[in-house]
């Protein structure tokens, strides 16, 4: 815990080095507005899981091909591996904020455009539940 603390407060490499030194090892700290994006892409994913499953119990199919078998039976392994795989993403994409991705795109806007969709995802799920089922 201590390596933690100390790596957050005096941590050694804000920026690369090199002008040139773009990769995902040149930078062990990060901007705060990266982890917060991070954290809502992944509380949404996670509100996400739980109104898909409440929408499924009362009807509605899962659309995502991988997914929909996941879905029947409670759930459980639904939750765990979109968790696992929202969280994987997640971390890759905070670990390449600076690098460029697609060519010119950083990765950085990528993960607040994440955040951008779950939220209108998330409203479109509440909107489903409340004019759906109730």
């Amino acid at each position: 815990m201590r390596a933690v603390v100390a790596g957050g407060w005096h941590a050694r490499r804000r920026n690369p080095r090199r002008g040139d030194a773009v990769r995902p090892g040149s930078v062990d700290w990060h901007a705060p507005q990266w982890f917060a994006a991070a954290l809502i892409v992944l509380l949404l994913s996670m509100a996400d899981t739980f109104l898909t499953l409440e929408l499924v119990q009362h009807g509605a199919i899962e659309v995502n091909p991988i997914m929909a078998p996941l879905v029947i039976g409670g759930g459980r392994s639904f939750a765990f591996l979109k968790l696992a795989l929202t969280a994987t993403a997640v971390a890759i994409l905070v670990t390449l904020t600076r690098v460029p991705a697609f060519g010119r795109l950083l990765a950085g806007p990528i993960l607040v455009g994440t955040a951008f969709f779950y939220a209108l995802l998330i409203s479109y799920e509440l909107w489903l539940v409340e004019n759906l089922i109730y």
